[in-house]
């Protein structure tokens, strides 16, 4: 159960004054998840009392890990010069925490397709894994995936859970929030739903919503129209066009699902510009909940992520491919988020 104390502080000493292992005590302090919360809390006292502090080089050449993770976010087009989508950009701090929380460095970057990543980081022994945040096509970044997967680079990512079966994906649970976009827009009286972002192969995030608004609207008895869906990439702009061109088309819409708050934004600025009031001629339900939904004019209806639980469990899904322990769960619930773009009822 540990040795005797002696003169400087060392982790023996923690675990002989806690009763446990010393290994018990690396795994408590480096905050690993397999350490009860009590003992762990009971460890990092007596780690306080000794004035005991991590030798991180130390520690580092034992394990032969970098207590590094690197975080690497896709560009996506933006009207600023962040080119990083806000829903990423608000994932960050739940990141950082986690990592705080487990004394591990975090490096951030951006990934291009062109660059190897895992040479750049794992490889060359820069961090001990990658999270991966954003990919545009999908269709191409498996590509990237699968190579990381046969070079046995460790990986976690926000995306599509049904679309991998490596356990490396954390995502929202999105069929579920576009079946719930798609009942609460038809619960405002609304039967006659577009939506808008892609629903293929190419975004399955996307076409996952979609399907979700469709079951929504056929257990009400309603007829989905593939003619009233538009492509549109996570964009204002975007969202603009693919609304401007379902009014162009005479469509009758009274309800409107967008794939994200972004796409969603640009719609609200097309139908203003058509002449048409939100939500009284046409409902309107984005996705993500990022901060300008909520100063829209009117305030925008979403479906609302959990970024501090996938911050949380995008690191302790990277730890665990790290140490090959069980994976945790990858899908995560959503709630969603009444505001005034969704709340009235055709004809009033």
């Amino acid at each position: 159960m540990g040795r005797k104390p002696t003169g400087r502080p060392t982790s023996f000493d923690i675990a002989y004054r806690a009763g446990v292992s010393q290994p018990t005590v690396s795994r408590a302090l480096r905050g690993d998840k397999s350490v009860s919360a009590a003992t762990r809390e009971r460890i990092e006292e007596i780690a306080r009392e000794l004035n005991y502090t991590v030798d991180k080089n130390a520690s580092s050449l034992r394990s032969q890990r970098s207590n590094t993770i690197a975080l690497l976010f896709f560009e996506d087009p933006t009207a600023d010069e962040s080119m990083i989508n806000p829903f990423f950009l608000a994932m960050l701090g739940s990141i950082t925490r986690a990592c705080a929380n487990r004394k591990l460095d975090l490096l951030i970057s951006f990934q291009r397709m062109e660059d190897d990543w895992h040479v750049q980081y794992q490889d060359s022994h820069r961090a001990d894994g990658l999270i991966l945040l954003g990919y545009g096509d999908y269709t191409l970044y498996r590509k990237r995936l699968d190579q990381l997967e046969r070079q046995g680079t460790h990986f976690a990512r926000w995306g599509s859970v049904t679309s991998d079966t490596s356990g490396s994906t954390i995502g929202s649970d999105n069929f579920g929030a576009g079946r719930l976009a798609g009942a609460h827009l038809i619960e405002q009286g609304r039967r006659k739903l577009a939506f808008l972002g892609h629903a293929d192969e190419h975004y399955p995030e996307f076409a996952q919503r979609y399907r979700g608004m469709c079951q929504a609207m056929e257990e009400a008895g309603l007829t989905p129209d593939a003619s009233l869906q538009r492509d549109a990439i996570t964009t204002e702009e975007a969202g603009r066009a693919a609304m401007r061109s379902l009014i162009e088309s005479g469509a009758d819409i009274d309800g409107i699902f967008a794939a994200s708050d972004l796409i969603a934004i640009g719609a609200m600025r097309a139908l203003v510009e058509a002449g048409l009031k939100v939500p009284d001629d046409v409902a309107l339900v984005g996705f993500d909940d990022i901060p300008a939904a909520s100063l829209t004019s009117p305030p925008l209806t979403t479906i609302m992520q959990d970024i501090k639980g996938a911050g949380e469990r995008l690191v302790e899904t990277l730890l665990a491919k790290v140490e090959e322990r069980d994976m945790p769960d990858n899908r995560l619930p959503t709630r969603l988020i009444v505001r005034a773009s969704s709340k009235a009822t055709p004809g009033t």
